[in-house]
């Protein structure tokens, strides 16, 4: 009998997993023919997820937990997951329900013909607005473009993935943590299945702009260093139009007489030139702080307490 971990990471998740179990009680009576792990990931919530989830554990065999000593972030409660997950096989569900576990059959059955990465593509978002629809598409469509390889539009987390590629993602033990780009890095066989998304249950969501947009930073920074080229090819070309300036200002002073103009384009020049700096300065920050940590060899996460054993 082949078993299949059902990965949960949550945070502040009290009032949403009675839905959710509920779902997954349904989702595993009608596929008995696997063996089945529910595997929580207690982000340091501040509310009684961790009670709900040991309450769900003593009850059933089949569910565990996994308590986090504080809030590490979801990128960094998936990879305590990979670590503790023992199925052939993880799929990973935010417990919120806006992912439906009614896909979870149909992930299996293109599993079972030989696809280790079944990934979810959202046909439609949910309530989500359609500012926040327009930045993600658009932030998908940067950092394809500048990215070597693939990075799927409109897919989260929502995925089923072979045991093969849970050991390849173990062995990335980043920081700073961009799994949707890991996903794609790590490549193996893929297939997608379309599903319209939902709306939260219950509870609010984690994710504030603030919190999306350090995301994207990490996602652009983990990915790719085109940034970096691109504040180099912008001071090479700022510098090419100075010198041709200077050299057009200088003979048009000694030949004709015509002096500079004089404050405003002065100012005008030395803001442009400061602000290319301090931004080419900002983005050359922004890696070097990601070296900085990474080489402080941290450990991702730190575990207060669980009712499994690390199999690593």
């Amino acid at each position: 009998m082949k078993s299949v971990t059902i990965l949960i990471p949550c945070y502040n998740e009290e009032k949403s997993l009675p839905f959710l179990h509920d779902a997954l009680q349904k989702l595993m009576e009608e596929n008995s023919h696997y063996q089945w792990q529910i595997l929580f990931v207690d982000d340091g919530s501040k509310d009684k997820t961790l009670e709900v989830q040991k309450e769900l554990a003593a009850g059933d065999s089949r569910y565990a937990y996994v308590s986090l000593s504080r809030n590490f972030g979801k990128e960094n409660a998936m990879l305590a997951g990979f670590d503790f997950a023992q199925g052939d096989c993880v799929i990973i569900l935010d417990a919120d329900m806006q992912d439906p576990p009614e896909l979870i059959p149909e992930m299996l059955k293109w599993w079972e013909e030989g696809y280790d990465d079944v990934y979810a593509k959202r046909q439609t978002r949910g309530s989500e607005s359609f500012i926040r629809r327009w930045l993600s598409l658009s932030y998908y469509n940067i950092l394809q473009r500048f990215s070597r390889f693939d990075i799927l539009k409109n897919v989260g987390d929502f995925r089923l993935l072979d045991r093969k590629c849970i050991e390849a993602l173990k062995e990335i033990r980043e920081n700073q943590r961009y799994t949707k780009g890991m996903f794609s890095w790590i490549g193996f066989n893929k297939k997608e299945v379309v599903f319209s998304r939902g709306d939260r249950v219950a509870g609010k969501s984690a994710w504030d702009i603030r919190k999306l947009f350090n995301l994207g930073i990490e996602g652009i920074t983990s990915f790719t260093t085109a940034p970096l080229r691109i504040s180099t090819i912008i001071g090479v070309v700022v510098s090419i139009v100075s010198f041709f300036l200077m050299f057009i200002y200088l003979f048009k002073a000694i030949f004709f007489g015509d002096p500079v103009q004089g404050f405003p384009t002065l100012i005008t020049v030395i803001l442009f030139l400061g602000g290319i700096q301090l931004l080419s300065l900002g983005i050359i920050g922004e890696y070097l702080s990601r070296i900085f940590i990474e080489t402080k060899h941290r450990p991702v996460y730190i575990v207060k307490e669980t009712n499994l054993e690390n199999k690593e």
